[in-house]
């Protein structure tokens, strides 16, 4: 490794001569390290001046790809007629044809491996309609994950006047792409990759191959910019971030960002709480970017509604003129109920004149002391219903217009709680008990919550 190491600096420095040789003019020199769990920034060089960004402005395309996924704007498989301006998009590129349609995920690889102009430009115009909108959209949402002297003027990172960054809002721009779309972050370390009408090939993979915990991110290169990187490792559950602008070479690059890589994990604590901002917030209208000539973007973003129930709540009973008489009907089932096991108890009681017959009260919901006292045994024989209904039980029912008085059935349990049913009939279709069921519950609260059974026998429901 170290010789590998040795080799790629040699290189660098021999590619870097020969380009300042050949009259070129050497872009400016900036650098960031971050420790990317808390954001804490391990060294820095010239990080605030404001320089072309390259294709690392691809990162905030992608990002915002995803934050429209996740909002519900737009899906993975959407299809994307390709513009005019798309397609005329100078390399790199995919290829793309004016009227072609692709889906979305296609254009998300070949932006993200391939850095292919085509693909960001129809990114941008899928989302927001046109490029100059999604460039503000972009502005204001570098603003709002604090990235104070960008501003972006197209999807792509070509040169534009005023399309500006710094080395510490790509770093910045580069840890919020880790942490707040992890599920899409493995697109960076792909080597190659299947971008619908093509397979294409990682402009990172040297600097991917070469350096151990490497996963990413992003590349760039212009004539005004020189050759950018924004790179992330992880080691040890230690992850670092490093960006360089102004490489003077491929390698050259590379090899400083190794450099620097090695330097933040030198530096960084082996423990650290991983520190999240969240997803950004938009508020107002306001200007974005230091320039402050984009205004507006998705302050109130419409969101689609997914149509999944996420809890069911009890049904509510509807108003009617003559509202049922619940107190009356409690009551005289309450009474039943008591009179329906005092003669079991009894009977057990006779049985066994050893234990002494203890009063025995049951409620719809049994209390605690209740649901820890010893059942009483009773024969399958002795717990019979009683031979005739309640005088009040009965007119309890008429006055709530039930079909036909309930039969009232108690069962000592294992536990030795004492439950009770209601029966409510028998009825010709299995439809006509079942509504009988739910219109009763829906006029009795206390019986809101208990088990509903339909039984068919001999032909009846």
């Amino acid at each position: 490794m170290a010789y590998s190491r040795y080799l790629s600096a040699l290189f660098g420095l021999v590619f870097g001569v020969l380009f300042a040789a050949s009259g070129a003019q050497a872009a400016p020199y900036a650098a960031m390290v971050m420790d990317a769990r808390t954001g804490d920034v391990l060294h820095s060089r010239n990080a605030d001046t404001r320089l072309h960004p390259a294709s690392l402005t691809k990162m905030m395309t992608l990002y915002i790809a995803f934050e429209a996924v996740r909002l519900g704007e737009i899906s993975m498989d959407s299809m994307v007629t390709i513009s005019q301006n798309a397609a005329a998009e100078p390399p790199s590129k995919l290829g793309l044809r004016a009227g072609q349609q692709i889906r979305l995920r296609y254009l998300v690889r070949a932006a993200a491996v391939r850095s292919a102009n085509d693909a960001a430009t129809a990114i941008g115009e899928a989302i927001e309609g046109s490029e100059a909108a999604f460039s503000r959209r972009m502005n204001r949402t570098a603003e709002a994950l604090g990235m104070t002297r960008t501003t972006f003027r197209n999807a792509h990172g070509l040169t534009q006047e005023g399309h500006l960054s710094t080395a510490r809002d790509m770093t910045i721009l580069g840890r919020r792409m880790v942490y707040d779309y992890p599920q899409y972050y493995n697109l960076f370390s792909r080597l190659s990759t299947d971008a619908g009408v093509a397979t294409v090939r990682n402009t990172n993979r040297a600097f991917l191959a070469a350096y151990r915990g490497a996963d990413g991110i992003k590349t760039g290169y212009t004539r005004a910019a020189g050759f950018n990187l924004v790179a992330s490792a992880e080691r040890n559950n230690i992850r670092v971030i490093a960006t360089v602008f102004g490489g003077q070479s491929t390698a050259w690059r590379n090899q400083r960002v190794m450099e620097l890589l090695d330097m933040g994990f030198a530096r960084a604590p082996a423990r650290a709480e991983l520190q999240l901002a969240g997803f950004p917030v938009y508020t107002g209208s306001s200007a974005s970017g230091p320039s402050g000539d984009y205004a507006g973007g998705p302050a109130a973003r419409t969101l689609r509604p997914s149509g999944i129930v996420t809890r069911s709540l009890i049904p509510q009973p509807r108003p009617s003129r003559t509202a049922p008489r619940s107190d009356t009907l409690l009551a005289a089932i309450d009474n039943a109920v008591q009179e329906a096991l005092a003669a079991p108890v009894a009977s057990a009681a006779a049985a066994s004149p050893e234990r002494p017959a203890e009063a025995v009260r049951v409620d719809a919901a049994p209390s605690p002391e209740l649901a820890t006292a010893p059942a009483t045994e009773l024969a399958p024989e002795e717990a019979l219903l009683p031979s005739q209904r309640p005088v009040e039980l009965a007119a309890a029912l008429m006055e709530n217009a039930l079909p036909e008085r309930p039969e009232i059935v108690t069962r000592a349990t294992s536990s030795g709680e004492r439950l009770f049913a209601i029966s409510l009939g028998r009825y010709p279709t299995q439809n006509t008990a079942e509504r009988l069921l739910l219109q009763t519950a829906l006029s009795e609260t206390l019986l809101q919550q208990a088990l509903r059974h339909v039984t068919q026998r001999q032909g009846r429901i």
